[in-house]
């Protein structure tokens, strides 16, 4: 008679103790792999939590940022390009440049190529006095429509330009002479009407006058001439003032470049805000994750060793059981010629087939437990990235072992029995 033979006919006459070996084995197998499918179904769902709260947070943070353009379009240009020669304690003590230039320098930056500057506005500004209003001083400022830059697209003004024979008055000078949209004044000796009254800013502007450029040029006397070309710094690489210092400095030799500290930091700030918050959201998402994650895996760390050890004495008591039960049976088949290794085998085979089968009927229990307990929807996409071939192949080799470790005791009992003591006993 074979081994295996042995060990079939072993386990259908002892049918209640293998059945309860396999559940035992298919018990602990189960509950490892319905731990590690709960993992890996976490993994899964928190992978495609990330991307939707990625997806989700990137359109946020295009609404975010746009609005935030909006708003920081009202902090207006954040350069200043002054002609060359100009010193800037007669520029700060003036409040507006002393030397001008040609006006032809504007366009001249605008068909440079520069990508760290965009919305160009020439503007020439003086500070003068109102013949017709008691000789008050006031600054005069001409500026026109942004000059269009070649390499980039139209872009929405930050500052509307000033229509021919109009005038836009700062708060103190229309708030002084009440004056009012739709009101005509003359200034040096040329008729304006009021286009727009602005609201009181805290600063020079509320005592400018703003009109077209070219009528300012031809007050002032400075046809084709401007003292200042307002700019903004965009929020890119290399954006740094003194990059763009140097790369201005190639085109308009000795021109001066003045940050508006404040308006860049406001700016960047604002840009960045909506970032910032972004990542932080996604950061606590991941964290959260991570922290339920590693709840679970502590909790598996000792409850599974356990459940297995657990399972191993239980079958390996089942199988002293079998022993002591069988004993006048193990000393006839010793009598009848069967060797000692014959015998030790046939109960050592049997434990290999308890793993096997606990093993196979745990991981098929462990995976439907992870499939229908776990975060993702059950469908054939999560059986997919759950089912784990490698993990199956493991526990199929692992499993009996340890169920024949667990039975080694009781089989090497078995094996050195004494025939002769076995009968005379009986």
């Amino acid at each position: 008679m074979t081994l295996w033979r042995l060990v079939f006919k072993e386990i259908r006459l002892r049918r209640l103790s293998f059945c309860l070996s396999a559940a035992l084995a298919a018990a602990s197998v189960g509950l490892l792999v319905a731990h590690l499918s709960l993992l890996r179904a976490h993994d899964e769902r928190t992978g495609q939590i990330l991307e939707a709260k990625e997806a989700q947070t990137a359109a946020e943070m295009r609404r975010l940022e746009d609005d935030y353009r909006k708003i920081m379009k009202k902090l207006g240009f954040n350069l200043l390009v002054l002609p060359a020669g100009q010193r800037l304690d007669d520029f700060h003590a003036e409040g507006c440049a002393t030397l001008d230039m040609p006006e032809d320098n504007v366009r001249r930056l605008a068909d440079s190529g520069l990508m760290t500057i965009r919305h160009l506005l020439p503007s020439l500004e003086q500070k003068i006095r109102w013949p017709e209003q008691g000789q008050r001083r006031i600054y005069l400022a001409g500026v026109r429509g942004e000059f269009p830059m070649s390499h980039r697209a139209p872009k929405e003004p930050l500052s509307a330009a000033v229509e021919p024979g109009s005038a836009v008055l700062g708060f103190e000078i229309w708030d002084s002479l009440k004056l009012q949209k739709g009101d005509m004044i003359t200034l040096l000796e040329k008729r304006f009407s009021v286009g727009r009254c602005n609201a009181q800013r805290g600063s020079k502007d509320d005592i400018t006058l703003w009109i077209d450029l070219a009528e300012a040029q031809m007050l002032l006397d400075k046809p084709g001439r401007i003292n200042a070309i307002l700019a903004l710094k965009c929020l890119c690489a290399g954006n740094e003032i003194v990059n763009i210092r140097a790369e201005i400095d190639t085109i308009l030799p000795g021109v001066q470049i003045i940050e508006l500290t404040n308006k860049v930091v406001t700016r960047a700030e604002a840009r960045n805000r909506a970032r910032i918050a972004a990542m932080n959201a996604i950061a606590e998402e991941k964290a959260g994750r991570a922290r339920l994650r590693a709840e679970r895996e502590s909790f598996a760390a000792w409850v599974i060793p356990m459940v297995v050890l657990v399972a191993a004495a239980w079958i390996g008591l089942l199988a002293l059981m079998n022993v002591r039960d069988r004993r006048c049976e193990i000393g006839l088949l010793r009598a009848v010629g069967f060797q000692a290794r014959q015998i030790m085998g046939m109960f050592l085979g049997r434990a290999a087939l308890v793993g096997l089968v606990g093993a196979g009927l745990g991981y098929a229990l462990g995976f439907t437990l992870g499939m229908l307990a776990g975060e993702t929807a059950v469908e054939a996409r999560s059986a997919v990235v759950l089912f784990q071939p490698d993990m199956l192949v493991c526990l199929l080799i692992a499993a009996p072992l340890v169920a024949v470790l667990a039975s080694w005791l009781p089989a090497l009992i078995a094996a050195r029995q004494d025939p002769a003591l076995v009968l005379k006993d009986e």
